[in-house]
């Protein structure tokens, strides 16, 4: 072998194990996620928590921007669950539509902002000021296109009430019922992310990231909280802030709160950019810190959950594997041991048996195991998405469009 190809063997092996080394444990991560959801799913299911009198009061914060069109079915499965005492609070942020009145007819309080500083993390900030005249016992944000399963809010009270922990209840989008499999497939991965992986830590004992919507807080722990920014995942990093004061997101499967997925591609890749590159911002800036903060304080739930942030989204995870093993052969055919191959072969084998049974736990209603064959498809029209997460990352906060 030319020293050139000897060379170019040791930088690629070099490579591969780098990037095998930098995914070992997301790998793990996922696998003990998904294998401890199908342990979850064979417990018997708990009976529906309800609050009691004790509680206090609860206001519902909904911050609305332009949702003319659908708030009134929000507010409608809401009200039902209010109990006396209970205040339901729509903030129509900058809206240029009827969001107003159709939130006061359907029987909301209702305040108005208009502002140059735009974004969801500012309206919930101008709610909160409302409220501070007369603060409530809890807080439960709800976003202004979602809707609350009947029990939910009684699900998600009596959690906070029995944990004394920021709660976060079952979000799920949904993909309408004639949709082609490249949303269905995303339905999948969304449930796998907001489902799967967050029942599993929980059963585990360990919390979860919070989810922009269907969260119950005591009026303490949001009470002085950071909300007025144009962070693009203000809940994330909402969830990792109360952690770090000791009040892990915990997870209640027995609240669910639901959502559609944009009728457009601009809209749905808007959303994808929003969700995808905040995740992957995070990563970056606060699973480090996450961790020395974990290790300064042996604080297992925080060193948890910089465990479940760092597990990248699932097209990008299954492409770096992907990416990794390809480098493995090509380092083979210029002259690089074959175990490398071997090697390199470890972590997407993991990763495809533990996906194939969280899919036959959870996915098997969305997605056929023949529409799996299009997932590397799914992985390939996704990379400009990444790409522009390093040539032109999007940091202000874009509201998807969704009329």
């Amino acid at each position: 072998m030319s020293a050139i190809g000897t060379h170019l063997a040791q930088a690629l092996a070099g490579g591969v194990l780098a990037l095998a080394l930098l995914l070992l444990l997301p790998v793990v991560v996922l696998a003990l996620q998904i294998l401890a959801d199908v342990l979850a799913a064979r417990a018997p299911a708990a009976p529906p928590a309800r609050r009691d009198g004790s509680s206090g009061n609860a206001a519902i914060l909904v911050p609305a921007h332009n949702e003319e069109s659908g708030i009134a079915r929000t507010l409608a499965l809401l009200q039902p669950q209010l109990a006396p005492g209970d205040r339901l609070l729509v903030v129509a942020d900058n809206c240029d539509d009827a969001t107003a009145d159709c939130a006061r007819a359907a029987g909301a309080e209702v305040i108005e902002r208009f502002h140059d500083a735009r974004g969801k993390g500012f309206a919930l900030a101008f709610g909160m000021e409302h409220l501070r005249r007369d603060p409530p016992a809890a807080v439960v944000i709800v976003d202004a296109d979602c809707e609350l399963a009947p029990g939910a809010l009684d699900a998600l009270l009596a959690e906070l009430q029995r944990t004394g922990r920021p709660v976060q209840a079952l979000y799920l989008m949904l993909a309408p019922a004639d949709a082609g499999v490249g949303r269905r497939l995303a339905q999948f991965a969304w449930r796998v992310r907001n489902a799967v992986r967050p029942s599993g830590w929980h059963r585990l004992g360990l919390p979860c990231q919070l989810m922009g919507t269907g969260m119950a807080f005591g009026w303490d722990m949001l009470r002085d909280a950071p909300l007025a920014n144009a962070s693009i995942v203000e809940d994330m990093k909402l969830g990792i802030d109360l952690a770090r004061t000791g009040r892990p997101p915990v997870f209640c499967r027995g609240a669910l709160v639901t959502s559609q997925f944009p009728d457009t591609s601009a809209a749905s890749a808007t959303q994808r950019t929003r969700w995808e590159h905040g995740h992957l911002e995070m990563i970056l800036r606060e699973v480090p810190r996450m961790v020395v903060a974990a290790a300064a304080r042996r604080d297992g739930k925080l060193l948890g959950m910089a465990l479940d942030l760092a597990v990248p989204p699932l097209a990008l995870f299954g492409g770096l594997l992907a990416l990794d093993w390809t480098l493995s052969v090509l380092a083979w055919a210029v002259g690089a041991p074959g175990a490398l191959v071997a090697l390199a072969s470890v972590l997407p084998a993991v990763f495809f048996v533990v996906m194939l049974i969280g899919w036959h736990g959870r996915g098997r209603d969305l997605v056929s195991l023949g529409e799996l064959l299009a997932v590397p498809w799914y992985i390939l029209v996704k990379i400009p998405l990444y790409v522009r997460f390093v040539f032109r990352r999007q940091r202000a906060w874009i509201r998807t469009d969704r009329r």
